[in-house]
């Protein structure tokens, strides 16, 4: 059996935690990069590896840590979960950073620094955005010009690089990552039924390391919220 290579930002947590260990469950070895590695355990396969998306410097020392020759995925999911960043007259150029840089910013530096690996190994690359880069909620500025941005780099990305490496991205509805208790009327928001769980966006990661003819795409995962139209 060939091991397979992956290299997962975000890791430690939520979404990035999930889908870390769904990869290790089928025998990937997986290079975790988070700001804070501490919530990360031991397990075989596993390296866990402290970055700052933000800084050139971190990045690149983190990609040659890791220490893949070839690389068969890289799922860029860094960066605050929270998208509330106040009134856009009170938006300090220093807080609109702490958006762009591990989320856009930080996005660019993996991919670039990952690049000749992902080609030797004919690779895929998974952007997380958001369904917030398709629609707002109020004083999510940054955030959402963030996860724009990710949208727009996943197809730019997609169409340079192919054939050898495959980029698409995904935008998550509301996902449960901190595991709150949640009441019935957030759950029948969905058309589904159900607020979205961590898992459900590594499964999704799962199916794009692996869809050979998908490429610069962007696939909700938000169980049809974003298709339903509500009133308050």
């Amino acid at each position: 059996m060939v091991t397979r290579n992956a290299i997962v930002t975000g890791a430690a947590r939520g979404i990035g935690r999930a889908i870390t260990e769904a990869l290790l469950d089928r025998g990937w070895q997986v290079a975790a990069l988070d700001l804070d590695i501490g919530p990360l355990e031991a397990r075989e396969g596993l390296q866990a590896i402290r970055c700052d998306l933000g800084s050139e410097d971190d990045v690149r020392s983190a990609v040659a840590e890791a220490g893949f020759e070839t690389l068969d995925l890289l799922v860029n999911n860094g960066g605050p979960a929270d998208p509330e960043c106040g009134p856009l007259e009170e938006l300090t150029l220093e807080a609109w950073h702490k958006w762009i840089d591990p989320h856009l910013t930080g996005t660019f530096l993996m991919a670039r620094e990952a690049l000749p690996a992902l080609r030797k190994g004919q690779g895929a690359v998974v952007n997380m955005a958001s369904t917030r880069a398709l629609q707002s909620e109020p004083d999510t500025f940054a955030y959402a010009a963030a996860k724009g941005g990710v949208t727009s780099l996943t197809h730019a990305m997609a169409v340079s690089l192919g054939p050898e490496v495959r980029v698409n991205a995904i935008a998550p509805g509301w996902i449960n990552s901190s595991g709150e208790a949640l009441g019935e009327a957030d759950h029948a928001q969905h058309p589904v039924g159900r607020v979205g769980e961590p898992s459900d966006i590594a499964e999704a990661v799962l199916y794009l390391a692996d869809a050979g003819f998908v490429t610069g795409q962007v696939l909700v995962v938000d169980g049809g919220m974003t298709r339903k139209m509500i009133y308050d």
